[in-house]
């Protein structure tokens, strides 16, 4: 089997997690994601600026994702991608985040970033790699592998841009009108049926 396909986690297996911050702290600034912001690193910054300033820790976020689970029919989707070929999930996420979300997903292999936390308070955010979605898809074709990508964020444009085939899956407006030649899917049927196509 030479054929991986390649998911981001928010937003297409499960929901974003600092919507959900926000919405269990108040703080609307937490609202912004990918979705909203393509400079990721002006993002996580402003993250972590808003989180000194409520006093915010990140017992206080893994709290919040404790009580989250995966998007409605996402388990089912991925259990059915994972019976047909090889799946990477790879997210901008951190790993100090995702262990409790990856369990119920019935432990996905994941490739993520890492945070630097002092006495329980985020400091600073580290990428493990620059563009390091872009750059998987292009060290697994190096490797002599077909890669198939789908994602629903700006961060997701040079991952599927760069692989074989792909797909976005429910982006917002904004992205679709700046990216029309992308192909659009809403539901877990709908993207399963874009990666049968691939496979064919």
């Amino acid at each position: 089997m030479n054929d991986i396909v390649c998911l981001d986690l928010e937003g297409v297996l499960v929901p974003e997690i600092w919507i959900n911050v926000a919405e269990k702290t108040g703080i609307e600034a937490l609202r912004r994601t990918t979705r909203d912001e393509p400079d990721y690193g002006k993002l996580m910054r402003g993250r972590i600026k808003i989180l000194d300033e409520h006093g915010l820790s990140l017992s206080d976020i893994q709290a919040v994702i404790a009580e989250m689970g995966p998007l409605d029919g996402a388990k089912a989707f991925l259990d059915e991608l994972r019976s047909l070929t090889q799946v990477l999930i790879l997210s901008d996420t951190f790993a100090e985040f995702a262990k409790p979300l990856m369990k119920q997903l019935g432990w996905p292999t994941l490739w993520c970033n890492s945070l630097e936390v002092v006495d329980d308070r985020i400091v600073s955010h580290r990428m493990r790699i620059e563009n390091g979605k872009k750059a998987a898809i292009e060290a697994l074709r190096s490797l002599n592998f077909r890669t198939f990508a789908a994602g629903d964020s700006y961060n997701d444009l040079a991952m599927i841009e760069a692989a074989d085939g792909g797909c976005l899956f429910r982006a917002p407006v904004a992205i679709l009108g700046d990216y029309p030649h992308l192909a659009m899917t809403v539901e877990y049927d709908e993207l399963l049926a874009q990666v049968k196509e691939f496979l064919r």
